[in-house]
């Protein structure tokens, strides 16, 4: 073989390592670019792109939900389990399985996303049905949401009690 038949050899095997290596450059930069992009997804955004399937939420006091998303607002979801509906605070979900791999971002979501614990209780309360409060101490009272501030609600029993949202694991369908 002559010198110059070798040093195109290696000079293509010289190019061919440069090649590789530009290769793996950008897959770990397109890998670092990905992560990045997915640090900035929140649980909303999975929640909104799971709506319609069927979880599980470990809820602080209540132990697991199985049901179907059927709402998400700005910290809080609303959960079909059964005949039974749930307004559950974001605050004492615990775990979630069976969210979907997709996210949508706040751009896309309705307006009634933004729409906070305190509005999806008024609406339970100007129902005037009666209803199960579940605590995150895991305990439970019946009774009617009669009235809704911006981080309590009022439960009649017997009389009037206040309960602060962060003590609301969940209110249930009665």
């Amino acid at each position: 073989m002559r010198w110059r038949d070798r040093l195109w050899d290696v000079l293509d095997d010289l190019e061919q390592q440069a090649e590789g290596l530009a290769l793996a450059a950008r897959d770990a930069e397109v890998a670092e670019l990905s992560r990045a992009e997915y640090a900035r997804v929140d649980l909303s955004a999975r929640l909104h792109g799971s709506l319609g399937r069927r979880l599980t939420l470990g809820v602080r006091g209540v132990a697991a939900l199985d049901g179907v998303l059927s709402g998400v607002g700005a910290g809080w979801v609303l959960v079909e389990v059964g005949a039974a509906e749930w307004v559950v605070p974001l605050a004492g979900v615990v775990s979630l399985r069976g969210l979907a791999e997709r996210s949508v971002p706040v751009e896309a979501r309705p307006i009634t996303a933004r729409l906070g614990l305190a509005s999806a209780l008024r609406r339970v309360a100007e129902e005037r049905a009666e209803v199960l409060l579940h605590r995150v101490d895991g305990s439970l009272d019946r009774g009617v949401l009669t009235r809704v501030g911006a981080d309590f609600v009022e439960l009649w029993v017997r009389d009037t009690e206040v309960v602060p949202f962060s003590a609301l694991a969940g209110v249930r369908s009665s």
